[in-house]
């Protein structure tokens, strides 16, 4: 079965750093796109960055070159480097995978970024 599996939330003060890891299995991970995804209480969730199956890379505007998105096929794994953490950075973090020829879309479970002095 597929699971996605996000590690590396926490308690950081404004100013910091944090490192999101999702690793996934039951999916040929190689070919998937893979997202980045946050949730803040009373909003919407939004996309943050992604990274396509060939390595090529996209982020949303308010990331300001902040955060870097890159995976490693050898571990099946995507990570979120962030850098600069704004208390408006607080969040639920999600991992997405995305084969676009067949439509699959799975979600990892989401961890707690907190930003806060």
């Amino acid at each position: 079965q597929v699971q996605l599996v996000e590690s590396g939330g926490g308690l950081v003060q404004p100013g910091g750093s944090l490192r999101l890891s999702c690793t996934t299995s039951g999916i040929i991970f190689k070919i998937y796109d893979m997202n980045w995804y946050r949730q803040a209480p009373g909003k919407q969730r939004e996309l943050v960055a992604t990274i396509t199956s060939g390595g090529s890379t996209n982020y949303a505007d308010f990331v300001k070159g902040r955060f870097t998105i890159s995976r490693d096929n050898a571990v099946n794994t995507v990570y979120l480097q962030m850098l600069s953490l704004k208390a408006e950075d607080t969040a639920v973090y999600y991992c997405n995978a995305n084969y676009r020829l067949f439509g699959s879309v799975y979600w990892g479970q989401g961890t707690q970024v907190t930003v806060s002095s």
